[in-house]
């Protein structure tokens, strides 16, 4: 007799448990923060390593963890903030406003001059980044 598809689960990989991704991501948060910020380096760098993220995302070859099933109804109130900052951030970069009017990323860029901190901020950005794969 055969089981229904939800429920059957499948055995996570061994590549796949925190105890693998955890040290790789932090390796390579390490790498990207050594890097000098907005520095032409770090910029191939993000894109490099978000580029791949995306592909794996994308390529079907990573097993999926099931998403919530419908969003809450305070999810639009966190977006709209998010979608603003966003907007604005767009709008200065594009118009290159200058330091009358800097963007989020000259702001606090004085928060990530410290190679430990950029490497901090690098295993945010990739550790949620890594959980929109999985997705």
């Amino acid at each position: 007799m055969e089981q229904p598809p939800e429920l059957v689960a499948e055995a996570p990989r061994a590549w796949d448990r925190p105890v693998v991704t955890v040290p790789v991501l932090a390796a390579l948060s390490y790498v990207g923060g050594q890097l000098p910020s907005f520095s032409l380096p770090a910029n191939l760098y993000t894109l490099g390593t978000g580029g791949a993220l995306i592909w794996l995302g994308l390529s079907h070859r990573m097993p999926r963890r099931r998403g919530p099933a419908r969003l809450g109804p305070g999810t639009l109130w966190w977006l709209l903030p998010v979608l603003a900052f966003g907007l604005l951030e767009g709008v200065t970069f594009v118009l290159d406003a200058g330091d009358e009017f800097p963007t989020f990323s000259r702001i606090a860029d004085p928060l990530i001059e410290d190679e430990l901190m950029r490497s901090l901020a690098y295993f945010g950005w990739l550790s949620a980044f890594w959980a929109l794969v999985r997705r």
